[in-house]
């Protein structure tokens, strides 16, 4: 049995929709508290009231801070906190701090920030390194993101689906000023996942939305038959149009965990003249760039000379930034594109301790039942700060997880 939660975002997706939701669905206030606290920014709490949208009973959460609620068009158009012009490196300083909470959702919410900060990048022409949140960066969003993603583990959901988002269109205000909708950043998050036309004039989904969902859903996921246990509705900031302004999160127990099936781009190029340290370095950056995977296989080429074919899979969405390192990283004269369907098992996160402290798990669901293998590097990081051997760390890991 797999526990899943399926996002209804017909009518809206924020984090701080989410939020509210998780709350409707059974998680303790004192969870999302503990982050808010956690974050140590100062008089920050987190406050849940039940409204009501249209003839939808829902729960509104705000971040307070220093007495007064962080409120706007969204939960990412808002008040700032005084530090809000944040860098990437700020914010995962920041949720570096809740470490003691739970590594695996962390993951999830550094993910999230990382995405915004590549949409935000591709908007404004920068390295996801050089971007300065505005909005993004505000002590709401980040209770928002880190609070939905340690909120769903707390739930033990194992497996995150999500519907069609929405499309509006009009505008919205925007620190970089008037923007249509979706925004921008959030028009590039939104790639891959199937979306529908709305005709609505309002943010219907808000960047840390759309990070949240390309952060915690697969494009192209099909939700299997579940029992829902607990379903929640989170109210948005805005009135709503034809639709309650909500977001509905149901959470239960698949039958079992199907593969899942999406689609990908496997790009492959010919080397005969890039040396080991230029390959090396591509497929670093392709990586980087949020490739599924990459590899290089040795050839012999058309005069005789040694070679290599730089395989690279991505998601449709990331082809054209990923063929663009291609041609920027080696001496490539083409790139050849071959369409494929996968499946995919289910994969999650989990931590175990170990003598040395905490490690997490790649955990598949099989066939057979769950698999977990170590994170190498965290298992390296540990190794080293504590002058034991690799595989005594991994040992030890292997043995937390199972118990044994």
């Amino acid at each position: 049995m797999t526990r899943v939660a399926y996002i209804d975002a017909t009518a809206g997706i924020a984090g701080d929709m989410c939020l509210g939701a998780l709350l409707d669905c059974g998680l303790r206030l004192d969870v999302l508290e503990g982050v808010a606290r956690g974050l140590d920014l100062g008089d920050l709490r987190v406050q849940a009231e039940r409204v009501m949208k249209g003839p939808i009973a829902a729960t509104k959460v705000d971040v307070v801070f220093h007495g007064e609620p962080i409120v706007g068009a969204g939960d990412t158009h808002s008040h700032h906190d005084g530090h809000a012009h944040r860098t990437l490196a700020d914010v995962l300083e920041l949720l570096s701090r809740l470490g003691d909470l739970d590594q695996g959702p962390l993951a999830h919410a550094r993910r999230a920030f990382e995405l915004l900060a590549e949409a935000e990048g591709r908007v404004h022409g920068k390295a996801p390194a050089d971007v300065h949140f505005h909005e993004v960066g505000a002590a709401d969003a980040l209770v928002d993101i880190a609070g939905t993603c340690i909120g769903l583990a707390a739930l033990d959901v194992e497996q995150v689906f999500v519907s069609a988002l929405p499309w509006s269109t009009g505008t919205v205000e925007a620190a970089h000023g008037t923007m249509a909708l979706p925004a921008p950043a959030t028009a590039y998050l939104m790639e891959g996942f199937p979306t529908t036309g709305t005709g609505e004039a309002f943010e219907q989904v808000t960047p840390t939305g759309a990070a949240l969902v390309r952060a915690l859903a697969e494009t192209g996921a099909s939700l299997p038959a579940f029992t829902p246990e607990a379903i929640g509705f989170g109210a948005g900031t805005h009135p709503g149009g034809r639709l309650p302004n909500v977001v509905r999160i149901a959470i239960g127990e698949a039958a079992e965990a199907a593969p899942a099936e999406d689609d990908v781009i496997e790009l492959a190029t010919n080397l005969d003249d890039a040396t080991a340290q230029v390959t090396a370095r591509a497929l670093e950056q392709v990586m980087s760039a949020g490739a599924l995977d990459a590899w290089i296989v040795p050839a012999t080429m058309k005069k005789g000379r040694a070679g290599a074919v730089l395989h690279v899979l991505a998601e449709p969405a990331d082809v054209a930034r990923i063929e663009s390192i291609l041609f920027a990283e080696t001496p490539t004269l083409g790139v050849r594109r071959h369409a494929s369907r996968r499946t995919v098992l289910a994969r999650r996160h989990e931590s175990v301790e170990t003598p040395w402290g905490a490690v997490r798990m790649k955990v598949r669901d099989t066939p057979g039942g769950p698999e977990a293998t170590p994170e190498h590097d965290d298992c390296r990081d540990l190794a080293d700060a504590h002058g034991v051997a690799l595989r005594k760390v991994i040992e030890a890991a292997q043995r937390a997880w199972s118990g044994a």
